[in-house]
Formats: C-alpha cells, sequence, structure tokens
C-alpha cells in the first residue's frame, strides 16, 4: 500500500485522512506547522513533526503529502516548497465523485464524495472541492481555489487562483464568465454578473460588501 503524510493537524484532519485511505493509501504520519504537538496522535496517526523539519532536508523525494489546510495561499505556499524539494503530491478523487474522461486535473488537487467535475473542466494545482459541489462544463478553476461543499459553478467560468466559493453558493452559467483571482463568495451567495479579482460578495443577488486588499 501506498504511504503518505498529511500536512497540517485541524479540524478537517479526518476528512483527508478518510479521503486518503479511500483512494488507497496508508496514512504514514502528520506534520504540525509548529513543533509543540510533535509526538502526540490524531485519531491514532502520529504527529511526526513540524512543517519546519520537513523543510530541513534535502530532499523529500519519492514521498507523497497531503495538504488539509483551507488557507489557499498557505496552502500554494507550502505545496511548491515540498515540490521543489522532490515531493509528490498526488491528486486524490474520492469512489464517490463523478469526474468526466473529458476533464483535466492537475497535481495535488482532492475531490471529495458526491461532487460531480463535468467535461471539459480544468482543474488547477492545489484546489480542494469539498462534498456535493458540482463543477459543470467548460469550467476552468486555476491553481488554490476552493470550492466548499454543495456550491455549483456554472458551465464556462473561469475562476482565478486561490478563490474561495462558499458553501452553497451557486454561480449561474452564461451570467458569470469570470471569478477573479483572491475573490471570495459567500455562502449561499447566487452570483448572476463577475466578480472581479478580490472581492468580497454575498447575498441573493450577491454584491460586492469589501476586499481582501
Amino acid at each position: 500500500m501506498k504511504k503518505i503524510y498529511l500536512l497540517g493537524v485541524g479540524r478537517n484532519t479526518p476528512v483527508c485522512m478518510d479521503l486518503a485511505i479511500r483512494c488507497g493509501y496508508e496514512v504514514a504520519g502528520l506534520y504540525h506547522y509548529n513543533d509543540e504537538r510533535t509526538g502526540e496522535s490524531d485519531h491514532g496517526i502520529l504527529i511526526l513533526g513540524s512543517f519546519a523539519d520537513l523543510f530541513a532536508r534535502d530532499s523529500l523525494q519519492g514521498l507523497n503529502f497531503l495538504l488539509t489546510m483551507g488557507d489557499s495561499r498557505i496552502r500554494v505556499e507550502v505545496a511548491d516548497r515540498l515540490r521543489k524539494l522532490g515531493a509528490n503530491l498526488p491528486s486524490l478523487i474520492h469512489p464517490a465523485a463523478v469526474v468526466s474522461g473529458f476533464a483535466t486535473i492537475e497535481d495535488g488537487v482532492t475531490v471529495n464524495a458526491f461532487s460531480n467535475i463535468q467535461a471539459d473542466v480544468y482543474i488547477g494545482q492545489d484546489s480542494l472541492i469539498l462534498s456535493g459541489v458540482n463543477v459543470s462544463h467548460g469550467c476552468v478553476l486555476d491553481k488554490g481555489c476552493f470550492i466548499a461543499g454543495g456550491a455549483t459553478v456554472g458551465a464556462l467560468t473561469k475562476v482565478g487562483a486561490c478563490a474561495f466559493i462558499g458553501q452553497g453558493a451557486l454561480i449561474l452559467s452564461s451570467k458569470v464568465d469570470s471569478i477573479g483571482e483572491y475573490a471570495v463568495i459567500g455562502a449561499g451567495a447566487l452570483v448572476t454578473k463577475p466578480v472581479a479579482p478580490h472581492d468580497v460578495v454575498a447575498g441573493r443577488p450577491a454584491k460586492s460588501i469589501k476586499s481582501t486588499v
């Protein structure tokens, strides 16, 4: 059985453990962002050390890693550092997810149970697709996107790097051609027009409420 190490110990960690196991991996250990919990266990899996311990190594060649943190900026930064040391970040697709054979999924992506990735979708590195998400045909998700449970991304929408789409949000097909990088779509939002980079929108219909910069 292939071994995988998880980075980040928090509330989402057991969800990621379960996904890795269902994808045929053995969770061989955890790494926390600092050394305060080294030697402890989480759901029966030993916390082996900190991120700094990993990055102090000369090489991580051949080792598999899964990142559990929700913060896209941190996830992308940590993923890039791991790759520079030769680590593998495999994409994990839950057996209960439906992914078109015409979709393209880069490495480091997670697709959770009951999500549907339709034809001609592109999902960039280190994006997180939670449970019950629908990504409609022809969508492009840049690296580091976070799509929360129950959200629907309408057809032909381009979603910028590290954008966050909240739980149950609905992005309408043919109305929204782009969601800008680092934009935030609030939970339950109904998005009827393009969203600018760094913009935070919420409501039904969604309106701008602030910026992330």
